[in-house]
């Protein structure tokens, strides 16, 4: 499997300074980042929980699709969102203090209870769950 890449150039200080993330395995674009911006009002920049929750959020609707297709089964629609938060750490610093899964699907031919245990099975195989497993993951999954 292919790795992904991406490059940050940074100038200034924590408060004053801003950075640029680029995409670099895509060239899907450059983006700014500031930490005031990232602690507060997006204003029109990304974060590093921004590009967290993208890429959770792609990764479990992949994933949600494989585990359904395992089952000859496919999806009318997979709908995911994810809310990453920013938190102070015990001991000082900032870390991702949790991340609330929405999850919406129309599937045919399923019911409520096997929705909820396919993606159950989805979110605990996603690699991107996976990497964050030292994060609190909540997952509100329904049929649409």
């Amino acid at each position: 499997m292919p790795s992904r890449d991406a490059t940050t150039h940074w100038v200034g200080g924590l408060n004053s300074g801003k950075g640029e993330v680029t995409l670099d395995s895509s060239n899907a674009g450059t983006f700014a980042v500031s930490f005031p911006t990232r602690a507060g009002d997006p204003d029109g920049q990304t974060s590093p929980e921004e590009l967290i929750a993208a890429a959770h959020s792609s990764c479990l609707a992949m994933n949600l699709s494989g585990v359904l297709e395992s089952q000859k089964l496919t999806a009318d629609s997979i709908d995911v969102s994810a809310e990453v938060t920013l938190g102070p750490a015990k001991g000082g610093g900032f870390e991702i203090s949790g991340i609330a899964i929405t999850l919406r699907a129309s599937v045919p031919g399923v019911t409520a209870e096997q929705f909820a245990e396919y993606a159950e099975t989805a979110e605990k195989t996603c690699p991107v769950s996976k990497a964050l497993a030292g994060t609190t993951i909540t997952m509100d999954a329904a049929l649409a």
